[in-house]
């Protein structure tokens, strides 16, 4: 049995944000992650706009810094399975796959996984040249056809970083204007990304096991037509990671729902990062949202505690 103060599922760049400023109020603070720390900020092979970097920095280095700064502090990390909870008077009780936990706050920053488009050979395909994290998957395909599909700021930042192996990339995107941040927009544009609109993804085909093809549909004509490519880079978005929340905690989307002190529906479950309703999900909002809920949890703590004023 573990007890703790603040526990935080999640130890991505929210949870582990959440996790420094928790121990450094002086509260106990446990990080359950079922993986490794830093979620799907390891994944990003360069980010330039994170504050108090002058220069690219990776998101595997930027996570590492946080869990280093986040354990320097006191919090602790455990690698397990978050199962379930409930609360009882002012206690949550937690159920973890190895072990349970007695908190007297919770922190949900369990982030979001990649949305699937389920079209024909996706699922036949996937890691056989469908891929939906180029710094991932992207040296597998140097110097072949590559197509992404998709058009927010995910789509065009790895499609930038697979032209950096490849002079055949074309991003695919159903409507008539991109979705991304402006800049990433124009950098696309001084590239030799190509790019093809108001197009949607049909069928994956493949031969000898690996992807061959791709057929696209025209939105507005219907005309379909296939293209040979090697890889297929899928960006439709996210799934936030909510299925074992209670359903008054989340909106219809799926996302918690939380004030500005990132305060939910039960009183002392606190919500920060890509998980939440948020209209902007970047690596520097996850930790600022960390941080709110952190603060937030020692402020509730106070109060259950009489310590209050």
């Amino acid at each position: 049995m573990i007890k703790t103060d603040i526990l935080i599922v999640g130890g991505g760049a929210a949870g582990l944000s959440a996790g420094q400023y928790g121990a450094r109020a002086g509260r106990d603070v446990v990080i359950v992650e079922a993986l490794m720390p830093g979620g799907q900020c390891a994944y990003i092979d360069m980010i330039e706009n994170y504050p108090g970097f002058d220069t690219p920095v990776s998101g595997f280095e930027i996570g590492d810094r946080m869990q280093k700064q986040a354990e320097a502090f006191g919090a602790k990390i455990v690698y397990d399975e978050f199962v379930s909870f409930e609360k009882k008077d002012d206690i949550f009780f937690v159920k973890l796959a190895g072990q349970e936990v007695e908190a007297k706050s919770i922190i949900w920053a369990t982030g979001a996984k990649h949305r699937h488009i389920d079209i024909p050979g996706e699922e036949e395909f996937n890691g056989r040249g469908v891929s939906y994290c180029g710094t991932c998957d992207g040296s597998f395909f140097k110097q072949q056809t590559i197509f992404v599909i998709g058009g927010g700021d995910t789509a065009l930042t790895d499609a930038l970083y697979l032209s950096k192996l490849s002079d055949d990339v074309t991003i695919v995107h159903r409507r008539d204007r991109f979705r991304a941040q402006d800049d990433l927009i124009q950098r696309v544009k001084k590239t030799k990304i190509k790019t093809l609109m108001n197009k949607r993804p049909l069928e994956i085909k493949g031969e000898d096991n690996k992807v061959s093809s791709i057929v696209l549909e025209d939105v507005v004509t219907g005309e379909k037509s296939e293209h040979s490519t090697k890889a297929v880079f899928i960006f439709a978005g996210m799934i936030p990671q909510t299925q074992l929340l209670p359903k008054e905690l989340v909106d219809d989307h799926g996302y918690v729902v939380a004030d500005q002190k990132m305060q939910t529906a039960i009183k002392g479950f606190f919500v920060a990062g890509d998980v939440r309703d948020t209209p902007f999900r970047q690596v520097v909002t996850a930790a600022s949202d960390g941080a709110i809920a952190a603060h937030s949890a020692s402020e509730y703590i106070d109060e259950i505690d009489g310590n209050a004023y």
